[in-house]
C-alpha cells in the first residue's frame, strides 16, 4: 500500500486494520516512547505530529511488548510505560446519559465505557483501548476528574461516572 493510499485511509479512522494482517516479524527498531507519551527515533524527538500519528495507527501490544504492524512487516519498538497519554476530556450527551469521551495526544477520542475503561494500576489511572494498548492519563485531566469524582464512604474510592459505567479512579 503506498504512503498516500494509507495517510488517506487513515483519515477516515483512528487506526490501520492490523487484525487483517499477518506479517513476518523483522526485529526491533530504535523507535521509544517515553513515560510522557514522547516518541523518539535514535534519540531524536519525532517533531512531525502526523508522522507521530501515522505511526500510531498501525501500533500494537502483545504480552507487555509494542509492535508496528504494516501488511509485509512487523517490527518491535520500546515504550517506557503506556504509548498514549489522555490529554483532554469531555462529557458528551448520550441515550445513557453523559458519557465522559477522552482524547489521546494523537487525537484520537474513545468513550470511557466498559468497552474502553479506566483502569488504576499501581495508583496510575489508564484507558485501555483498542489493539491491546493504554493510555496514560495526563496529570491535568486526573485532577480534574478528582474534582468531580464521587467518594464512595463504603469502598473507600473516589468513582467518576461515564454513561451507564462506574469506575475507581483512586483509593482514600
Amino acid at each position: 500500500m503506498q504512503l498516500q493510499q494509507l495517510l488517506k485511509s487513515l483519515e477516515l479512522r483512528n487506526h490501520a486494520p492490523t487484525e487483517q494482517w499477518n506479517p513476518q516479524y523483522c526485529g526491533e527498531i530504535p523507535l521509544h516512547i517515553d513515560a510522557n507519551g514522547k516518541w523518539f527515533y535514535q534519540n531524536s524527538p519525532i517533531g512531525r505530529q502526523r508522522l507521530v500519528k501515522l505511526f500510531a495507527s498501525v501500533l500494537i501490544c502483545e504480552n507487555g511488548e509494542h509492535f508496528l504492524v504494516t501488511p509485509v512487516e512487523k517490527v518491535k519498538i520500546s515504550v517506557a510505560d503506556a504509548p498514549l497519554m489522555i490529554v483532554a476530556w469531555q462529557q458528551i450527551d448520550s441515550e445513557q446519559g453523559k458519557v465522559m469521551q477522552v482524547t489521546t495526544n494523537v487525537d484520537t477520542q474513545y468513550p470511557l465505557s466498559e468497552d474502553y475503561p479506566l483502569v488504576v494500576k499501581d495508583q496510575v489511572p489508564y484507558v485501555q483501548l483498542d489493539h491491546g494498548l493504554r493510555a496514560k492519563v495526563g496529570r491535568n485531566v486526573y485532577y480534574q476528574w478528582a474534582e468531580l469524582a464521587k467518594v464512595d464512604e463504603a469502598s473507600q474510592t473516589m468513582r467518576l461516572t461515564s454513561g451507564a459505567s462506574s469506575f475507581i479512579l483512586g483509593h482514600l
